[in-house]
Order: C-alpha cells, then structure tokens, then sequence
C-alpha cells in the first residue's frame, strides 16, 4: 500500500488538485473538507502524514494541528498558507508543526516535504513498534524480530515447545541465533525464574558436564554444538536424560546431526533423545522481509551503544539489504549495522552502484529460495506459493542456478 496523505482543505478544488499530484506521485490521498472531517482519520496509529490549510471556516489549522499533537505528537502536520500568512505559519511551528509551504506551492516542493516526513513517520512508528515488542511481557515476540511467515512460525513453535518438558534440539545455519532461541526457550517456559546455563560442548567432559547440570539444576542447560561433546560425555549425558536429570536440555547445532550420527561422532541414541522436539530457525536467504527489520533494529541498538543519533535506513539501502546473502546470517548483519552507524563504507549497500535488472534479479533469486525454504524443497509447493506456473518457477531455479533438493530438510 502507498503512503496515506490527509489533505485537509475547505476548497474543493484545491483538495482536487493536491490530491492528482499526490496520486501520480504513487501516495494515497485521503481528503477532508473542514476539521470536523478530518479528526475522524487522526489517530496515534495513522501511517501516514497530515497536510492541511491553516485559514479554513469554523476550526482552523491550528485547531488541527492542537488535535493531531494531543492524539501524537509525533504526527508530521504541514500547513498550507497564504501569502500573508507567513507569521502565523512561523507560530505554527513553535507549536509544533513540521512544516509550511506557501501556496501555491511547486508540486517538487510540496513532495521533498511530503518525503522528509513520511519517512519521520516510519522511523517513529518502527521504532515504537520494536519498543512495544521488547517491552512485551512474551519473550518470542520480544527478543524474535521479524514480520514474514517464518519468522511467525518461528515464535509459534518457540511458545508451543517452551510449555514442554522435553529435550529440545535447536538447528540452524551459523549466526542464525541458536544460543538467543535457547535462551528464549527458558525465559518462556515455567523455568524461567530458575538458571539459565549455556556451555560449549566441546569443553566439557563427563565431570564438568555433571557439574552443569547441577548449576542448572531446576532451570535449563543449553549445550552449544552438541555433537562436539566428547564421547565419554554423551553417554554420561545420556544415562542422566535416561535416569532423570536436574535440568531441562536444550542442544544447539549448526551442523547436520543425521550425518554427525553416520560420521560416529555423534552417539545415535543421544540424536534420537534430541531430536523429539527439533526447532529449525531460518536462514536470512528464507525471509529476505525480514532484513531491514532486523537491520533497523540492530541500527538501533549499536547507535545506544555507541551514544550516537540513529541513522535513518531508507527505501533504497533496504532494497539493496534485501538482495545481499548474508551468509553469516544475523551476525553478519549486526556488523554491518553497527559499521553503518559509525559512518563506515559499507559493503551491504554495494547494489546501489548496479542496475536495476542486477538489483531486480537478487531480489528475485532471495525471494525463491525463502519460497522453497518455507515449502520445505518442494518446488511445486513453493511455485504454488509465489502464484507462479510451475514452468516458469523450474526456469527461474535454472536461471539463477538454485537447486530446490538444497532446501530440503
């Protein structure tokens, strides 16, 4: 949907006009003859920005922009004025206006000022959002970003694996957030209040490993990359699930388990014990959505850190994250977000320099392999998916040499 526009002007043909330039510049106008008429759109969740005449009948702009700033006064307000207006326009913005334009004002004018706030008014609203949900009292929703369906999958199975009791084996690629799922796992469950203990595996042999379960006792104990537990550890491990042990085990792996199994370096009935309750986390390739909303979020976070204003990431900088890899996943990302906000070239917005066809096709190639993840590798469920004929999902794999049994799992 385009950005929302209410214009607000007691002439009609004015509305009119206003409204044909914001439509061929792909905005949504919404239009209102008097205060009245418009304060029935105003409300602390409007997307978009309000542009109004100050001299109107009855209540005026400045009755206008008092409301909007009581329902949010985070709300772009930008006033149209007469000539003689100029002074009145220049209180308007002690009072809290964005901005003015004097009419008639140039159609280049009116949207580099429509542009400024429109963004404003995304930033506030991302931000307030990310702020909701890290203030939310669910720890899916607060510490798990991302609006795609695999992101919501996500959370869902977190919150539904979280009331259980059972091992949890938790996989992903490297940098997808593991130990963070983990972790969430504990906050969610009726665990919570006890310890959270996370250990790599490799460290531990059969007596440090006894000594973590009992340093988690009642809470959980994450171990990270399980298969690398030495082999005297797995069975101890293995006799405590058996016998019953102090803490709940949640097991972490970025690797193929079924072929650690096969390799020996994995003890075949410890993977079964694990792999009861299996939560997968998705690639960044599978959610390609979801990328500038992490990369705001995580923009936001290293600008905290750093005690430095947040940098505003437009339209074009997250089409361009958008058709990067990312093979390092959120990590990757999370540098690149703290080099963007200490003012460092960046690599991740290196598409600006392509054409639109070579921006175009990395979108398209991230798009069709977020399908086939979503679809499990099945190509006519993923085709089915983006409504494509099945003809042309099998020519786009081929064009962009995409393998769909790679998404398989």
């Amino acid at each position: 949907m385009s950005a929302r526009v209410l214009v607000v002007d007691d002439d009609a043909a004015v509305r009119e006009a206003l409204a044909q330039t914001l439509e061929l510049a792909d905005l949504q106008p919404l239009t209102a003859g008097s205060f009245v008429v418009a304060k029935d759109h105003i409300a602390a969740d409007f997307d978009g920005v309000i542009l109004s005449d100050i001299r109107m009948p009855g209540r005026d702009g400045f009755h206008l922009l008092a409301h909007a700033r009581k329902v949010d006064e985070d709300l772009p307000v930008i006033l149209l004025t007469g000539e003689g207006d100029i002074p009145m326009a220049v209180q308007a913005m002690r009072d809290g206006a964005f901005g003015f334009l004097e009419k008639p004002c140039a159609p280049r004018d009116l949207l580099t000022v429509l542009e400024r706030a429109l963004k404003t008014r995304a930033l506030v609203l991302e931000n307030r959002r990310l702020r909701d949900l890290v203030e939310s009292g669910d720890p899916a929703a607060r510490m798990l970003f991302g609006q795609s369906d695999a992101a919501e999958g996500l959370r869902a199975r977190v919150r539904r694996v979280a009331t259980l009791e059972t091992e949890v084996l938790i996989t992903g690629a490297p940098g997808t957030g593991i130990s963070k799922v983990a972790e969430v796992i504990h906050l969610s469950s009726l665990r919570s209040k006890a310890p959270f203990v996370k250990r790599a595996a490799a460290d531990l042999g059969p007596h440090d490993l006894a000594e973590a379960l009992e340093a988690a006792a009642g809470g959980s104990l994450f171990l990270d990359e399980v298969s690398h537990l030495p082999a005297a550890s797995q069975l101890t491990l293995l006799e405590g699930l058996e016998e019953g042990r102090p803490a709940r085990l949640l097991a972490g792996s970025t690797r193929d388990l079924r072929a650690a199994v096969e390799e020996g370096a994995l003890n075949g009935d410890l993977y079964y014990r694990l792999e009861v309750m299996p939560v997968r986390i998705p690639s960044l390739s599978e959610r390609p959505e979801d990328i500038p909303v992490l990369f705001r979020h995580y923009v936001a976070q290293a600008a905290e850190q750093a005690g430095l204003v947040v940098p505003e990431v437009g339209p074009d900088q997250a089409a361009a994250l958008m058709a990067q890899d990312w093979p390092g996943n959120a990590r990757s990302l999370m540098s690149a977000a703290m080099r963007f906000v200490l003012g460092m070239p960046e690599d991740g917005f290196k598409t600006s320099a392509l054409g639109l066809a070579e921006q175009m096709a990395r979108v398209e190639r991230s798009l069709l392999i977020a399908a086939l993840g979503r679809q499990n590798g099945q190509a006519s469920e993923a085709a089915k998916a983006l409504k494509l004929p099945r003809k042309t999902f099998y020519d786009k794999l081929a064009r962009h040499g995409i393998r769909a049994e790679d998404y398989r799992r």
